[in-house]
């Protein structure tokens, strides 16, 4: 961690990155979507004094296949589902806090519209963090894995691939996802799990938000940098192998997130094969 405090955005958002306690890193996240307007932005790209993200050193990180699909109709497995979906919210803050303080030459809006996701991905940890206790768990005591932040990797040196491949890729499977887990959540019908459904309405609202900004960025960049928008997506899906998607498709969010009639024409298989999958990726319950 910095041993002063920073007073620039993208210093800060660094810091709130760095932070390995779950509670700090909501509670700088938080913070710094609060003031963000009155802080300057930082010419240079300040520099990570320990390896990104911080994270607390539970849960487990493990291979996708070792972690535990439980039915959500138990309590345990209920616990496990919400632990699932809380990891995936507590890796979009670091997703978004990352894109906040990495990339240069942006647009002040580019770096708080980052921080405002970063803002309310930790209330949504925060909400699934409540419901997990009372069913007396809390985050870590299920294995995960590291699915989201591995794309971001992959992506660090490239801001177009990066808005492409996780807010409009991996992010956007939670639009498809989510009513799925609801459904089932709501034939479970305990208390528990209908918490569990009010909670994810939450999230699921302000994610059509969020990839509507991973849309808004990547066609700005790809204006600014002459590309084809759904000519260049293929590319970047081979370039950094992003998953690909399958049905079903939540077009309703997904068109209020942003995405064209040609691509989702796309999703429904209307055309030829040739044509560019935007928003391809995998749930990010499967990606978290």
């Amino acid at each position: 961690m910095p041993a002063a405090e920073p007073s620039e955005l993208r210093h800060c958002a660094l810091q709130a990155l760095l932070a390995c306690d779950p509670a700090e890193k909501v509670a700088l996240a938080s913070a710094l979507h609060a003031r963000a307007a009155a802080l300057p932005i930082a010419a240079r790209a300040p520099v990570p004094p320990a390896p990104l993200p911080g994270r607390p050193a539970r849960p487990e990180l493990v291979h996708p296949a070792r972690v535990p699909r439980r039915s959500p109709a138990r309590p345990q497995g209920l616990a496990a589902l919400l632990h699932a979906i809380a990891h995936i919210e507590f890796n979009a803050i670091n997703l978004a806090l990352d894109a906040a303080w990495r990339f240069e030459g942006m647009p002040r809006a580019f770096h708080e519209d980052w921080l405002r996701v970063a803002a309310e991905e930790a209330q949504h940890f925060g909400l699934l963090q409540a419901h997990l206790a009372t069913l007396g768990h809390a985050y870590g005591d299920f294995a995960a894995h590291d699915g989201l932040w591995a794309m971001c990797e992959k992506t660090a040196g490239d801001i177009v691939a990066r808005m492409a491949l996780v807010p409009r890729t991996l992010e956007a499977r939670g639009l498809d996802a989510t009513p799925q887990i609801q459904d089932k959540l709501r034939q479970v019908g305990s208390p528990d799990a209908l918490r569990a459904v009010d909670i994810l309405e939450v999230i699921l609202r302000d994610e059509v938000g969020h990839v509507a900004i991973g849309n808004h960025w990547y066609g700005w960049l790809c204006r600014r940098e002459g590309l084809d928008p759904v000519a260049h997506y293929p590319v970047l899906v081979e370039r950094h192998a992003a998953p690909r998607l399958h049905p079903p498709f939540n077009t309703a969010a997904r068109r209020r997130a942003g995405f064209s009639e040609q691509e989702l024409a796309w999703l429904a298989g209307e055309l030829g094969e040739t044509a560019a999958p935007a928003g391809a990726g995998k749930s990010r319950l499967a990606g978290g």
